[in-house]
């Protein structure tokens, strides 16, 4: 019989979040919920603890976590525990009870805790792309040390990692990410210039947050999947490669060295990576079906990297590693901010990039506190850049007017 297996839920506010417990809603014989870490959002915070009744919860505030226990308290569950902040992701992420940790918080806020459970030894399902590009060095070397699973449920990822069991790692000629190119895959470029938020946040697949749909116009977010791609499976950059499909039917390819070439195809729902990662290496029935008519017709074609030089930069960065990679995510957050407040244009985003990855040193941090410093710095530079971008950008409209 199926072992019970009690999970940590990082980010259980956000959409991965809500899939994994709908997943959990699902299966109550295999999975339960043990602790939660969810944010900012008060109110459902306030729901999932008193529908899943875990044994921790924790916020991103004291303030946020009084308000919580106070409710908690009234409403007869005072026997949850709240804590808040990085500590108590950290707490939520090693508790004592948690077999299995659903690291979904979005960006580097989630780090600490995913390093915490590694060290715990806890098997984490991956969800969030930005750990494994800023710490992924050290975050392999330690579950490899540790024999502890990190098990992607990023769609593409997770679809390569299905693939892979198919032969050895020392077999695989490419990994192939696909990508859907965006809503401005065939936009001229002189237009790129004029592209509004509202424009760049239309995905023509997916419906996800804001900062990764702009990441998925300017193809930044296929080029941290490739960094992640490195990481997770020990492969140099000139392995991983991205194909454009905009069908989006096809998550992944692996193309071993006999020519053999193996695609993952699924439905687009986020569950069934979240099954196969909490399951793993089971494949347990579900009711997610794919129509076999969908795959009439399916495309492919090489990205325009003169389209999306984002991509350039992040295979650069991905050579360099270390630094790099930290200073090409943390940019582009701030990027993409300033881009959503109008501050920049979107191909401002790329400029501000390249500008910080320019005065990024060639370092590789050994801890997590390092990593977390760089993080900070290349923030302060690209605020920097977002700055003087935007005070000639006005200058400029004031001399037209």
């Amino acid at each position: 019989m199926q072992a019970l297996k009690r999970l940590a839920i990082l980010g259980s506010t956000g959409s991965i979040g809500q899939s994994t417990l709908s997943i959990v809603e699902q299966y109550p014989a295999r999975y339960a919920v043990a602790t939660l870490a969810a944010g900012r959002n008060l109110s459902a915070a306030l729901e999932q603890t008193l529908r899943w009744r875990p044994l921790m919860v924790s916020m991103a505030t004291e303030e946020l976590a009084a308000e919580l226990r106070q409710s908690l308290l009234a409403a007869g569950a005072g026997a949850v525990e709240v804590v808040w902040g990085s500590a108590g992701t950290v707490a939520c992420a090693t508790h004592p009870s948690v077999d299995f940790v659903v690291s979904a918080i979005v960006g580097v806020a989630g780090l600490e805790a995913t390093h915490a459970a590694i060290l715990a030894g806890k098997p984490v399902g991956l969800a969030n792309k930005e750990c494994m590009v800023a710490a992924g060095e050290i975050l392999t070397r330690e579950a490899r040390q540790r024999n502890v699973p990190i098990l992607p449920i990023d769609s593409e990822h997770n679809a390569v990692h299905q693939c892979m069991r198919a032969g050895e790692h020392r077999e695989v000629r490419h990994v192939w990410l696909t990508a859907s190119g965006g809503p401005f895959r065939r936009l001229p470029l002189q237009d790129f210039a004029a592209i509004t938020p509202e424009q760049a946040l239309k995905h023509p697949t997916w419906v996800m947050g804001q900062r990764i749909t702009i990441d998925s116009a300017t193809m930044l977010n296929k080029g941290l999947e490739v960094i992640e791609a490195c990481r997770l499976f020990d492969l140099p950059p000139a392995q991983v490669r991205v194909t454009i499909h905009p069908q989006s039917t096809v998550h992944s390819l692996v193309e071993y060295q006999d020519g053999s070439i193996l695609a993952q195809i699924s439905v687009t729902d986020m569950r069934l990576p979240i099954l196969y990662a909490l399951a793993y290496p089971e494949r347990p029935d579900s009711s997610l079906r794919f129509d076999l008519a969908a795959l009439s017709h399916l495309d492919f074609e090489q990205p325009d990297l003169q389209r999306f030089p984002c991509l350039r930069l992040a295979y650069e960065a991905a050579e360099k590693g270390g630094a790099h990679c930290i200073a090409l995510n943390a940019a582009d957050e701030i990027a993409v901010g300033a881009f959503l407040e109008r501050r920049i244009s979107f191909p401002g985003i790329a400029d501000t990039i390249e500008k910080v990855l320019e005065q990024t040193p060639a370092q590789h941090p050994q801890t997590i506190a390092e990593v977390l410093a760089a993080d900070a710095a290349a923030r302060e530079q690209a605020q920097e850049w977002v700055s003087r971008a935007s005070h000639r950008a006005a200058v400029s409209v004031a001399r037209s007017l």
